[in-house]
């Protein structure tokens, strides 16, 4: 009978850590819609709703860190937030310090100019002697990848910006030529603001995945199985259709 009452002790003095536990944090960049973007203080879209299911399977509520996106990976290296989804793409670099998640939706990086610009394709920006600026989002795949093959090779000067948002105010400012960026946010900006248009010409096709601290194998392979089990059951496919229209 005292280890029974001690048993049960110790397992209602735990209940308020149990409590607590239930929580996981996302870390994201939250300018990056349809992925991710506030309606009214709440930050909705594709990346909020499949990290909510995901919390969910594992029973977990979630709480979600708003943040620039050079931000993310440190704060899930230091445990601020238990994982980052913000339209990542799978890198080599970023893999070298955390993990990805299984792959849930894929990604195309498209080129915003004003209408009327003599960038008409992707293939014009590497054209030798044109020398575009080029607005990206800072530590995006649009930054690595027009850094990688454009300014080292001297085609183009990349301008950072903390957020594609600011980027396209940049280009209807006249500071920048063009911006890389997502395709969907590309489409979603272009629909906001008169006078511009995405070439149909794509720059680069991606992998998004979450991503998890190293250390943390147990949860990534919770993680894991639960995606891999709403993307079976078509919950992932569901939600992505929500927010991006077949064309």
């Amino acid at each position: 009978m005292k280890k029974i009452i001690a048993l049960i002790l110790v397992l209602t003095l735990a209940l308020p850590a149990v409590a607590f536990a239930g929580t996981l944090t996302m870390a994201t960049n939250a300018s990056f819609p349809p992925y991710e973007y506030y309606d009214g203080d709440t930050i909705v879209g594709i990346d909020a709703e499949i990290a909510a299911a995901i919390a969910a399977k594992l029973g977990y509520e979630l709480e979600i860190a708003d943040m620039e996106f050079d931000s993310i990976i440190a704060a899930v290296q230091s445990g601020k937030a238990d994982f980052g989804m913000a339209g990542m793409t799978v890198t080599e670099e970023r893999a070298q310090l955390i993990n990805f998640s299984t792959s849930y939706a894929t990604g195309i990086q498209a080129v915003i100019v004003k209408e009327g610009s003599p960038i008409t394709s992707a293939a014009d920006l590497f054209e030798e002697g044109n020398n575009y600026t080029i607005g990206v989002q800072l530590s995006t795949t649009g930054d690595l990848y027009a850094t990688w093959d454009l300014e080292d090779e001297g085609l183009a000067t990349v301008s950072r910006f903390p957020n594609g948002n600011d980027a396209v105010m940049a280009l209807l400012g006249g500071k920048v030529d063009c911006v890389i960026i997502d395709k969907e946010p590309a489409k979603a900006y272009v629909a906001a603001n008169e006078g511009l248009v995405v070439l149909e010409t794509e720059y680069t096709v991606e992998n998004y995945a979450a991503c998890i601290a190293k250390e943390n194998v147990e949860f990534l392979e919770n993680f894991n199985a639960a995606l891999e089990e709403l993307i079976a059951d078509g919950t992932v496919q569901a939600i992505i259709d929500k927010y991006i229209q077949a064309e």
